[in-house]
């Protein structure tokens, strides 16, 4: 039985516009229904696959503040979201959520000074600031992260170095062993080479499960490893 807090998501096609740009991305316009089997769920694919579209329409769904937070956050920046959240249902499972998180590295910044405002209201201030981005990203991390509870991360190995992304990594699974869920995009091969997680592409015009050894960010970042000089003189850099 699936006991997953987002077990499957179904979009109604009807509720978007014609001429809305969702239409031109291929993974996309071609979904109906999504189901989740692992308690870690990776999103890959090339840059403007929909990836990251897709995961921003599930926290928008679920709750969550679009720039980020947990859902208790309501501040806005920049409204950019797709109108694929309003044509969402997520089917959600029995168990009860403890908490949640939305993460994204491009509006971190955002999130950082949201954080730093609400965490005066609690007594405890969060200096995010003060330290590097990627110092700051895995602190708000490991703040957050907890049993039982839903975490939806955008490229979160953008701040974080190969060392850090390994810490990261461990976190992740320390949680899901937890009971926690997690949805992530990533390019990361450090990340996606967390055991029993389910990687999903978003390449060659659907959405399919792929092997961590089929991925583009393993195939290419091994590649390049195992012959860089060769791959330097392709590329004419050599």
């Amino acid at each position: 039985m699936n006991e997953l807090f987002i077990r499957e998501l179904r979009i109604d096609w009807t509720q978007i516009a014609k001429e809305s740009y969702l239409r031109r991305i291929p993974a996309l316009a071609g979904l109906d229904t999504l189901e989740f089997r692992q308690p870690v769920t990776f999103f890959v694919g090339e840059n403007g696959s929909g990836k990251s579209t897709l995961l921003e329409a599930i926290a928008v769904a679920y709750g969550f503040n679009p720039e980020g937070g947990t859902r208790n956050y309501s501040f806005s920046t920049y409204d950019s979201h797709s109108e694929l959240c309003d044509a969402m249902q997520l089917v959600k499972g029995w168990n009860k959520v403890n908490w949640g998180y939305f993460l994204r590295a491009e509006s971190f910044y955002n999130v950082a000074t949201a954080e730093e405002a609400y965490s005066r209201i609690d007594g405890i201030p969060q200096h995010y600031h003060e330290h590097s981005h990627g110092e700051s990203f895995l602190k708000l991390i490991q703040k957050n992260f907890r049993g039982s509870s839903v975490y939806l991360l955008d490229e979160p190995e953008a701040a974080l170095s190969p060392q850090r992304q390994l810490t990261l990594l461990l976190e992740i699974a320390h949680c899901a062993k937890q009971g926690s869920q997690f949805l992530i995009a990533t390019h990361s091969p450090i990340l996606l080479g967390l055991p029993d997680a389910e990687i999903l592409s978003f390449d060659g015009g659907s959405i399919h499960p792929c092997a961590y050894e089929d991925t583009e960010s393993y195939r290419v970042t091994k590649m390049f490893l195992d012959d860089r000089a060769q791959i330097l003189r392709r590329l004419e850099i050599l």
